[in-house]
């Protein structure tokens, strides 16, 4: 999976710097690059294609709700 970014660009552009706020965003970088792993390899591993189970995974994400628009 991808290495957590070197940066988390802020609403603004500039990084965020918090460090309580960097220590969250990397646990969650770690929990969620693990779930994803997982279900990904579960997926391959029970015969799914590969290339459909990326597009499914990507295609999850796209479908997020942003928590900052009230029609969530």
């Amino acid at each position: 999976m991808s290495a957590q970014p070197e940066a988390w660009p802020g609403a603004d552009g500039s990084p965020v710097s918090c460090r309580e706020k960097l220590k969250v965003l990397a646990e969650n970088h770690a929990e969620l690059t693990q779930v994803m792993r997982d279900a990904f390899e579960d997926a391959i591993l029970m015969g799914v294609d590969e290339t459909a189970m990326r597009r499914i995974l990507s295609d999850l994400v796209a479908a997020l709700p942003s928590p900052k628009r009230p029609d969530r």
